[in-house]
């Protein structure tokens, strides 16, 4: 197997009602031979999601009920964590991104120059909005990303793309269990890494809005707007020890043990 730098990697999908995107998605992964594993772990489908990973050969893990995109999150990482993963590169099985981009988001990893890698779709000439997608949610990306930038003291180009990598570092340290099992857990794991003082990277990443990829409506897309805000707000006052938030708060209290040692 050919490794990168002597890392394993490890894509894991978070699947929920993916098998007419699923097959699409794992054809177009890298066959260069960096990947050493996939799994997916589904979120108690209700078409063949799992039955295609079986015939695809991917490893599957099956929650026994609807536990949320937070919550299978949670089980990817902990089970690529428990198959020996250095790098861990999620990815959404709805085909809206680039596996082709698997390889070099890990190897921007595998560099050690960075700890978390998130493929945008902001940057570039072909960016979400060109590739469909809704305006509104265009709008909301770019608002919320500007205020975050902000108050994080950040200069990403987005916070909100559903495909990542991460060092297993990253992960053994962050309390990511204690994070929301909603969509939240996206913007608090950022949070999170930014706390500790992880390094965080960018790569422009294609995109595809098709009727059969996955997409959130506006209520929920409004609950998660909201849910940003308020994550801001969270690190900011977490940050200088005027609030308690549990997933926050250890991480801060981590740190300030660390400086005073």
């Amino acid at each position: 197997m050919l490794m990168l730098n002597g890392n394993k990697i490890v894509v894991v999908m978070p699947a929920y009602n993916a098998g007419k995107t699923l097959e699409k998605t794992f054809n177009e992964l890298p066959k260069d031979g960096v990947i050493d594993n996939i799994i997916l772990v589904d979120d108690f489908s209700t078409d063949n999601t799992v039955e295609i990973a079986a015939k695809l050969g991917i490893k599957t893990v099956k929650h026994d009920n609807n536990k949320g995109y937070g919550a299978n999150q949670k089980t990817c990482y902990k089970e690529a964590l428990k198959e020996g993963a250095d790098i861990i590169v999620m990815l959404h099985p709805d085909y809206q991104y680039s596996p082709k981009l698997v390889t070099a988001m890990a190897a921007m990893i595998a560099s050690g120059d960075y700890d978390i890698v998130l493929a945008s779709r902001i940057i570039g000439k072909s960016n979400a909005l060109t590739a469909g997608m809704p305006l509104y949610k265009y709008i909301s990306n770019r608002f919320l990303t500007y205020f975050e930038n902000f108050i994080l003291n950040l200069k990403m180009s987005e916070y909100h793309s559903g495909y990542r990598a991460f060092s297993k570092e990253l992960l053994h340290s962050l309390p990511f269990e204690n994070n929301s099992d909603d969509f939240i857990f996206d913007n608090q794991i950022i949070a999170q890494a930014h706390l500790k003082g992880f390094r965080i990277g960018e790569i422009s990443c294609p995109t595809r809005y098709e009727k059969d990829s996955s997409s959130i409506g506006f209520k929920r897309s409004l609950k998660y707007g909201l849910g940003v805000v308020l994550t801001a707000f969270q690190y900011m006052l977490c940050k200088y020890n005027l609030y308690k938030c549990g997933y926050l708060s250890d991480i801060n209290a981590g740190k300030e043990d660390r400086e005073k040692g």
